[in-house]
């Protein structure tokens, strides 16, 4: 015995009753009266339509018994390590002063600066010896073999 479920009105359909309902785009539907098929073919909406399960649905009606409020898990903050430092690191820099992580943050800038400085006029040092070997290249040139008629 299969129970069908009507399209608009959402109730159940057993056998031997209802009216289905096929459209040009042989698209099926089954529809318990002809009040819900009416309804369906002028378009009402059943979340508007207030004997409709949908909208009973919706605005909680007919429930009988109270359930009661899931309640919601509290997430748990489980600590662990990250790349390169252990859980028991980074609990001891949490612990410390904000002051104290402020000045070892700056000092970790300060010297990435100074290297970055550093590798930056090496650079600029290695660029300027080589141009120099280049102007010289120029200014001294080998001198031409001239052919000569014998």
């Amino acid at each position: 015995m299969k129970v069908e479920i009507c399209s608009y009105s959402h109730y159940r359909i057993h056998p031997g009753h209802g009216k289905r309902y096929v459209r040009l785009d042989s698209r099926s539907f089954v529809f318990i009266t002809r009040k819900a098929e009416k309804a369906f073919l002028n378009k009402c909406n059943p979340r508007r339509t207030r004997w409709t399960v949908i909208y009973r649905r919706m605005n909680k009606k007919g429930i009988s018994e109270e359930t009661s409020r899931k309640r919601n898990r509290k997430t748990k903050k489980f600590f662990r390590g990250v790349v390169g430092a252990s859980a028991e690191v980074v609990r001891a820099k949490r612990n410390q002063a904000p002051e104290l992580r402020e000045a070892q943050r700056n000092a970790a800038i300060k010297e990435a600066k100074e290297k970055s400085r550093a590798r930056k006029e090496a650079l600029k040092a290695q660029g300027a010896a080589a141009s120099q070997q280049k102007t010289f290249a120029k200014t001294v040139r080998a001198p031409k073999f001239m052919a000569t008629s014998r």
